[in-house]
């Protein structure tokens, strides 16, 4: 007998396929007591095996007033998001060398479409916590947030490089690797 992987996951026999495999639940509220303010509580391949192949994916957010989900990325996803408390500015910026920012102000009820691979955020301008749902294209989306990913890879990206590529000074560099090295370890 032989396992089969299809996206890096093992897939299980169908005949023995539970409930417990296609299930999974988020009705708590995630922890906001954070530096930014927000939690993701997704819900991928990872906590719902039977999502495999089927090419899905969805996220909880949770924001405390003034909380945001920071700019980032979904390397392999389109994102719909759903408004279901609060107020949200929410927003994403196109592909060079346009570098559009594309925002809008969301209440509940109200929809927003994230093109895959496109910067992204959202921020609660409320002075009320406020929820949103997104829905993904793809099981395993992926997250690269952009703050963390320039200034808290490990190793860290050469200061000089970034303090060029940002047009500041190399010190502001150090003294952010610095801040998000330590917040992530």
């Amino acid at each position: 007998m032989f396992s089969v992987f299809v996206n890096g996951k093992f897939c299980k026999d169908p005949k023995l396929a539970k409930a417990g495999d296609f299930y999974f639940s988020v009705k708590m509220p995630g922890d906001t007591n954070n530096l930014v303010g927000s939690n993701v509580s997704a819900v991928n391949v990872d906590q719902i095996p039977g999502l495999n192949t089927l090419g899905i994916s969805a996220a909880r957010i949770d924001f405390a007033p003034y909380g945001q989900n920071p700019p980032h990325t979904h390397p392999r996803a389109t994102e719909i998001l759903v408004v279901l408390e609060g107020t949200l500015l929410v927003g994403f910026v196109t592909s060079n060398p346009n570098n559009t920012l594309i925002s809008k102000v969301l209440n509940k009820g109200d929809v927003f479409v994230f093109p895959i691979g496109l910067i992204h955020f959202q921020f609660n301008i409320g002075k009320t916590n406020a929820i949103a749902f997104a829905g993904l294209s793809s099981q395993n989306p992926g997250v690269i947030t952009i703050a963390n990913a320039v200034f808290g890879s490990d190793p860290a990206i050469n200061p000089g490089f970034l303090a060029k590529a940002f047009q500041v000074d190399k010190k502001v560099v150090e003294d952010l690797q610095k801040k998000f090295w330590m917040d992530s370890n």
